[in-house]
């Protein structure tokens, strides 16, 4: 078993190149069954989620190889539909599959999908409107059985709320689909944006107003295309912040900052000054960090629910009390009593978590209990006196690659240790 050793209490300082987004890659590696042919995927990172969704696609027929991070998928071989338990589990984000397979080979079967426990995650969206689209579905025993007979048929979709994974499903249903569709109350997350244009590139028709309404006329096929994927924002979030606890200094590299645009003014009300040049970041930290009035999360273009650990982390060594709102999730705070093993001031009641801030932290051995909750742990570990052991890392091998290593060259005391049972 893994286990993270930090030292923390050093102030951080230097560049961090960003790697692609995760939430991004995922959906196109997804996307790429569509299309009898072949993809290179650019800018692609090295983590467990991808290694899963690449033994998916091999296990549906296609040939994947990769090169650094650049990864080629020939889906010229695709021969079946089912997707096994084990891998299905891997992560939440495997539900992504069920449009691409269903529209590529008329049926899928697959069990429901695993990942992060952040309470009820219902795919009840996901399924009414493929079953708009002309699949039939059928759930039993924890599994999903889909067909269709023939292609499928465009038709209106209206979300009652703007979930990133049905809006993902219901594209990679669509593109394909005889006719048009439209979704109204579509997510405008980056990552929707980035499928799309993936998807363009191939040869769809998608057009939207930007507003949560995307218009999809279906096409007989797709091609192959090389695409880059953007820049992975919550990775941006989370070294920003790793900075910000220590009084550091940091430049960030193949960032987007526009996509970060609702954490900016929260990072800037607790002291820290942000500097944007294309597509670089400077943010520079005060010695102690202010507190952050209220932190709302709500879909995009609000705060995402992502960064909502990040922040927390930064309030628990900031001068005040800071007020968090989660509106997404239900057991987003699971992270919160990691955190007050290290001398946090949390209080939890429902969606709302106050914390107080309090000087120094203290380090203790702590788990990792969900990805961003054990990136958040991270960020406190390097705030805080002493020496932090973080264990149960494969959460956060789910969407950071070489977190350690990349905050060992701005400065952090911090070792990866690997033991053997």
């Amino acid at each position: 078993m893994a286990k993270l050793v930090i030292e923390g209490g050093h102030r951080l300082s230097g560049s961090v190149d960003i790697h692609g987004a995760k939430n991004s890659a995922l959906p196109i590696l997804a996307a790429t069954v569509l299309i009898n042919g072949v993809c290179r995927i650019e800018n692609c990172p090295r983590l467990s989620d991808v290694a899963a969704a690449v033994a998916i696609l091999e296990h549906l027929g296609c040939t994947v190889t990769r090169d650094g991070h650049t990864v080629t998928v020939d889906a010229t071989g695709v021969c079946r539909g089912d997707v096994p338990d084990n891998l299905m589990r891997e992560m939440r984000s495997s539900i992504v599959f069920l449009g691409a397979v269903v529209a590529r080979t008329g049926g899928a079967a697959m069990a429901y999908p695993g990942g992060c426990e952040l309470g009820p995650r219902p795919i009840d969206l996901h399924l009414a409107a493929l079953r708009r689209l002309g699949v039939h579905i059928e759930e039993q025993g924890g599994r999903l059985r889909c067909y269709h007979d023939g292609r499928l048929t465009g038709c209106d979709v209206t979300l009652t709320f703007p979930s990133v994974g049905a809006t993902e499903n219901i594209l990679l249903a669509a593109v394909t689909a005889v006719g048009t569709t439209t979704i109204y109350n579509a997510a405008r997350e980056p990552e929707i944006a980035d499928l799309c244009a993936f998807l363009t590139a191939c040869g769809a028709r998608i057009r939207g107003d930007g507003e949560g309404t995307l218009i999809i006329e279906g096409v007989e096929r797709l091609h192959g295309c090389t695409h880059r994927v953007i820049p992975d924002r919550i990775e941006t979030v989370t070294y920003l912040a790793a900075a910000a606890v220590t009084g550091g200094s940091v430049l960030l590299k193949h960032v987007c900052p526009p996509h970060i645009g609702a954490v900016m003014p929260m990072m800037e009300e607790m002291g820290c000054h942000l500097t944007v040049w294309d597509d670089e970041l400077l943010m520079i930290a005060p010695p102690r960090l202010r507190r952050v009035k209220t932190v709302r999360t709500l879909p995009y273009p609000g705060f995402p629910t992502d960064a909502q650990a990040l922040l927390m982390a930064m309030a628990c060594v900031a001068d005040g009390t800071s007020v968090f709102i989660e509106t997404i999730f239900d057991s987003r705070y699971r992270h919160a009593g990691e955190l007050m093993r290290l001398g946090a001031r949390i209080k939890t009641e429902g969606r709302v978590a106050v914390v107080e801030g309090v000087c120094p932290l203290s380090g203790a051995p702590v788990e990792c209990t969900d990805l961003r909750g054990g990136a958040a742990l991270v960020v406190a570990a390097l705030a805080a006196e002493g020496e932090t052991v973080i264990t149960e890392l494969q959460h956060l091998e789910r969407g950071y690659e070489a977190l350690d290593t990349a905050l060992a060259k701005v400065g952090a005391v911090i070792r990866k240790d690997e033991e053997t049972v």
